[in-house]
C-alpha cells in the first residue's frame, strides 16, 4: 500500500492513519510531497512505516522508484489531498515522486481531500474532482468542522479511523471484483432508532444502535456512491465522505427521508422508526402519583415511512430496500412474517433479521436473509455488518443492471 501525503496542516492526522494500516498488517510505503515534510518530518514517516522516505525521483534511481512504487501497489491513498495535489493528479503532472506514483499506479486510488471551504468549492477544484472520479478514482467528500485557525466549514480531513475503514472496504471490493460499481449513483440510507417523547426527559424508543446503517453508508461510499445518511439518535463517528443528517423523532425521520429520497437511485431504510407516538407531550416532567397510580398514555400510529417510499417513488427505476426485525409468533415463522411484510410494504428487497433474544442489536456481527419482490431469497451467513452491507449492495447493483 502507498500512503501519499501532500502539504496541508492535516498531514499530522496521516500519522494515525499510517499506524492503523501498519498495525493491521499492511506493508505501507509513505510518499510525501516536499511541502508535506514542512508539517511532518521524514523521520516520523520512516519510524512509523519502517521504511525510508523520499520525495524525489532522483533518490535510488537504479531502482526506478517513480515507476516501481506505483506498479507494485495494491492501493494508493492520498491523505490529506490538497487542492494543488488534486489539480496535478487531474492534469497528469508529474514533478515529484508522489505524482509520478499516481500516474503509474494501476490499482484503486483513494483521495481524502483537506482544504479550506472556499478552495474545495471553487469550480476549478470541483472540475478536477469530477475528472478524477470519471477516471475511476475514489475522491472522498471532506468532512465539516473546524479548519485551520478560527474557520469552520466543509474541507476538514475525515477522521483517520474512517479513512482506514474506506481503504479496507476498497481493498475488499477490489478483491471481489466489485470495484466502484456504485459510482455515479446517489443512495440514501437511514440508521438508528427514533425517539417519541413523553415529557422533557422520557421517551419511547428501541434498541437499534445504527451499526448496520452506518456500515451500509460506509460501504456504499467505498464503492463510489454519493451517500446521504439520515441518522436517528446514533452515537457513532460520521463515516468518511458521507453527508449525515441527524434526526430524533419518527416525524423528523419521515420528513428527511422523503426529501433525501427524491431523485435517489436507491433508498435503504435500515433505521428502526417507532410505530407509535403519544398523542400529546407533557411540557413538564410527569410526576409519580402519591397514591401509587400510573399515568395513562394514549398512543397514535406513526406514518409508515417504508411503505410511502416504496409506493410514491420520484423515480420509478429506483431500488427501495427495507429491514424487518422479526421474532416469529403463533401467526407464523420469521420468514413467513417477513414475506408478508415485503408484500405489504411494496419494497424491492427486504433484509430480514431474527432478533429473538435481543440478537443483532449493538452486535458487530449479523446474519440475514434478503427477500426480493420476485420471490427469490438470499441467505447471508453470520459475519461482520460490513460483510452484510456488501451483500445488500450486491443485490441492489443487480437490480440496477436489470
Amino acid at each position: 500500500m502507498v500512503l501519499g501525503v501532500s502539504g496541508g496542516i492535516a498531514a499530522y492526522k496521516a500519522c494515525e492513519l499510517l499506524r492503523r494500516l501498519t498495525e493491521s498488517g499492511h506493508d505501507v510505503t509513505v510518499v510525501p510531497t516536499a511541502a508535506a515534510l514542512e508539517f511532518v518530518g521524514a523521520p516520523t514517516w520512516a519510524g512509523l512505516s519502517g521504511k525510508p522516505v523520499s520525495t524525489s525521483v532522483w533518490d535510488d534511481v537504479h531502482q526506478v522508484p517513480h515507476v516501481r512504487i506505483g506498479q507494485s501497489a495494491d492501493l494508493v491513498v492520498v491523505a490529506p489531498a490538497t487542492a494543488d495535489l488534486l489539480a496535478k493528479a487531474a492534469h497528469g503532472l508529474a514533478d515529484d515522486l508522489l505524482t509520478n506514483t499516481l500516474l503509474t499506479a494501476r490499482c484503486p486510488v483513494v483521495f481524502a481531500p483537506a482544504m479550506h471551504t472556499e478552495m474545495w468549492e471553487h469550480p476549478a477544484t470541483q472540475a478536477n474532482v469530477d475528472t478524477l472520479r470519471s477516471r475511476g478514482a475514489l475522491v472522498i467528500e471532506p468532512a465539516e468542522g473546524r479548519l485551520t485557525g478560527k474557520d469552520t466549514g466543509k474541507g476538514r480531513l475525515p477522521e483517520p479511523a474512517e479513512i482506514y475503514d474506506v481503504c479496507v472496504d476498497v481493498l475488499a471490493s477490489g478483491a471481489t471484483g466489485r470495484g466502484l460499481d456504485l459510482a455515479g449513483r446517489h443512495v440514501v440510507v437511514s440508521a438508528g432508532g427514533t425517539r417519541e417523547y413523553l415529557d422533557p426527559v422520557r421517551f419511547l424508543g428501541n434498541r437499534s444502535s445504527g451499526l448496520q446503517g452506518y456500515a451500509l453508508a460506509r460501504t456504499a461510499q467505498a464503492r463510489g456512491a454519493e451517500v446521504t445518511l439520515v441518522a436517528a439518535n446514533v452515537a457513532l463517528p460520521d463515516p468518511a465522505g458521507v453527508k449525515v443528517v441527524r434526526v430524533e423523532t419518527t416525524a423528523e425521520l419521515h420528513s428527511e427521508m422523503v426529501a433525501a429520497a427524491a431523485g435517489a437511485d436507491a433508498v435503504v431504510m435500515a433505521a428502526a422508526p417507532a410505530d407509535f407516538r403519544p398523542t400529546g407531550v407533557s411540557a413538564a416532567k410527569i410526576k409519580k402519583a402519591d397514591d401509587g397510580s400510573s399515568p395513562s398514555i394514549e398512543l397514535v400510529q406513526n406514518a409508515d415511512i417504508l411503505h410511502e417510499l416504496a409506493h410514491h417513488r420520484s423515480r420509478p427505476d429506483s431500488v427501495v430496500v427495507g429491514f424487518a426485525a422479526e421474532t416469529g409468533d403463533d401467526s407464523g415463522s420469521v420468514r413467513e412474517l417477513a414475506a408478508a411484510k415485503l408484500a405489504r410494504k411494496g419494497c424491492d428487497l427486504l433484509v430480514v433479521n431474527d432478533v429473538s433474544g435481543g440478537a443483532v442489536f449493538g452486535s458487530p456481527d449479523n446474519e440475514a436473509v434478503i427477500l426480493a419482490s420476485d420471490g427469490t431469497a438470499t441467505d447471508v451467513p453470520r459475519g461482520s455488518k460490513t460483510a452484510v452491507a456488501h451483500a445488500i449492495w450486491d443485490q441492489v447493483v443487480r437490480r440496477f443492471g436489470a
